[in-house]
């Protein structure tokens, strides 16, 4: 199977990019360099066209006169590459409810559909369907179906995003979870014991066994801090579950460790001004963006995950599932596909952005869970190589349909 995958790699960094250059790697990358030897059993060559429309997170979802020359520029590579290379599949990733992201879809729709056999539409983000009922004129919501649909084949991540693909009339309609390399490999033999021995010392504090020395418990915010991200409402909710704590006279308290970059100018300053309370000052630290040996050594050295978002487009973060990778106990919203990535009846959802609602999942976790099941659930669900399998059985569906 030929694919033109018209989507683009880091940088910028964030789940969606991360997804594609996971899948590209994993189906042997772009066939024009690659060996013949070299092809991976998956079937499935790939031409890519990466359609980097922003250079940093500033700049998506923004409209810039640059943009429009690229999409012409984007959109002839792919015709290009379709007839030197006989490619008939056209792979796309379409933009959640925001409008500029959804202009530059229906441009790319226009110049290259009319030139390829099947159109596949992977649904990374979330909400496409609610924007169009809701926050569009009749003209935007005509010019979208006229432009996308029907749709060959729809992959979406969770049930949830199903809604977004039946609005454009798939033809067919596949989930497929997200799936990374396992980033703690030796989770079992090395992190396990830590995470079982600081939920047995949890557990003996919240049953009243008061230990020699208070514990000290980080909490790790990782991901764009952005409000919508929910990195306010984790400073909050941290702040609130330590009163709750010191008035209890429990030896606790926690750390909220944040990492990421600010894609705001006036929410880092706000951030800024929250860091200069003393009280704030003792409970917050910023490491900035991370990745790599630094990541994996704050996912290791965390006892709690806290991701409290709202974003508009949040479908299946990645954020998420490494945390799970890590083995680390979770709070997070009761948001698009969240509570469908996460055992079943988990104690850690909430319905927002409330303070004292997530301050009460915090303590309510850490004295319930260890972190050992959400590992498991990784396993079960989340891994690359059952991502890659279901992604290729279901990309090589469009064909025999």
């Amino acid at each position: 199977m030929k694919l033109l995958v018209f989507a683009h790699t880091p940088p910028p960094h964030h789940g969606q990019s991360y997804m594609v250059q996971l899948m590209l790697q994993g189906f042997g990358g772009d066939a024009r360099r690659r060996m013949a030897k070299d092809r991976p059993g998956w079937g499935i060559d790939c031409y890519h066209v990466n359609a980097q429309f922003s250079r940093s997170l500033e700049d998506v979802g923004e409209f810039q006169g640059t943009k429009i020359l690229l999409i012409f520029w984007f959109c002839l590579q792919a015709v290009w590459l379709r007839f030197r290379y006989g490619v008939t599949n056209f792979y796309y990733v379409p933009a959640p409810g925001k409008r500029v992201a959804v202009y530059r879809d229906w441009l790319v729709m226009l110049f290259c559909r009319p030139f390829f056999k099947r159109v596949i539409l992977h649904w990374h983000a979330a909400g496409m369907a609610k924007w169009l009922e809701t926050a569009n004129p009749i003209s935007s919501r005509v010019l979208t179906y006229r432009l996308f649909r029907p749709v060959d084949l729809s992959i979406v991540l969770s049930r949830y995003n199903v809604a977004d693909a039946e609005k454009l009339l798939s033809h067919g309609i596949r989930v497929v979870n997200n799936g990374i390399p396992d980033p703690c490999p030796d989770f079992e033999t090395s992190l396990q014991p830590r995470r079982l021995e600081a939920f047995a010392a949890r557990e003996r504090i919240f049953a009243g066994k008061i230990p020699a020395t208070p514990v000290i418990v980080n909490v790790l915010f990782l991901a764009h801090c952005t409000r919508e991200k929910g990195i306010f409402a984790a400073i909050e909710g941290v702040l609130r579950a330590n009163r709750t704590l010191a008035a209890r006279r429990l030896p606790m308290q926690l750390k909220l460790i944040t990492a990421g970059n600010f894609v705001n100018q006036l929410e880092k300053e706000e951030f800024d001004r929250l860091r200069e309370d003393p009280e704030m000052a003792m409970t917050i630290s910023h490491a900035g963006f991370v990745s790599g040996e630094r990541k994996s050594e704050l996912l290791r050295q965390a006892g709690l995950f806290l991701f409290p978002t709202r974003y508009l487009g949040e479908n299946q973060p990645v954020n998420l599932i490494e945390a799970m990778a890590y083995g680390l106990p979770l709070v997070t919203t009761r948001w698009r596909s969240l509570p469908e990535m996460l055992p079943p009846n988990h104690p850690g959802l909430v319905n927002g952005q409330d303070s004292e609602e997530i301050a009460a999942a915090i303590l309510r976790v850490l004295a319930e869970k260890s972190g050992v099941r959400v590992r498991q659930h990784f396993r079960e669900r989340f891994t690359l190589e059952r991502h890659l399998a279901d992604l290729a059985a279901a990309l090589q569906s469009v064909e025999v349909a």
